[in-house]
């Protein structure tokens, strides 16, 4: 009986310090937004932009698209290679990876995959809970059960 209160009072220390360890040691915060401030959330904005935590690139002559993660997509005219211009920035929480087909750029806002028409700078279309959330950065321990209902997670933000 001793050695088995013994075994169960280790485990309970143990599991406490293991959780304890990955609190105190967090690098990283979830950031959610809710369901319907995610659905009203993608447009575009006019003009260029800093170039901060890039992702994906993605090349569709005379135009790049550069993903800035969990922002958006630059979209850059190089039509003139030594000068290119910086148009506009899709703002699109949640944005990882991004496709285009003629005026189409198809990327994720968080769980979603939208369509945005960038000739008349609107989404076209939206397709519900596509994609699984944003997993944590490396190793870092994240509890579903901590999401308030509602609220989707759209961002991993590194704390300083």
């Amino acid at each position: 009986m001793k050695k088995i209160a013994l075994l169960l009072l280790m485990t309970v220390f143990v599991g406490s310090w293991y959780m304890d360890r990955y609190e105190r040691d967090a690098t990283y915060r979830a950031i959610f937004m809710s369901r319907s401030n995610l659905e009203n959330s993608v447009s575009y904005i006019p003009g260029e932009r800093e170039l901060k935590n890039t992702g994906k690139i993605y090349c569709r002559a005379p135009y790049i698209y550069i993903n800035e993660r969990y922002k958006g997509v630059h979209v850059i005219n190089n039509s003139d290679p030594a000068h290119p211009v910086c148009e506009g920035f899709i703002l699109a929480p949640g944005c990882i990876d991004m496709a285009v087909k003629d005026n189409i750029v198809y990327l994720d806002n968080a769980v979603d995959l939208v369509a945005f028409d960038l000739t008349s700078r609107t989404v076209t279309e939206r397709i519900k809970d596509v994609f699984p959330e944003p997993k944590p950065p490396h190793d870092f321990y994240y509890r579903p059960y901590d999401r308030p209902e509602g609220y989707v997670l759209v961002e991993w933000r590194k704390i300083d």
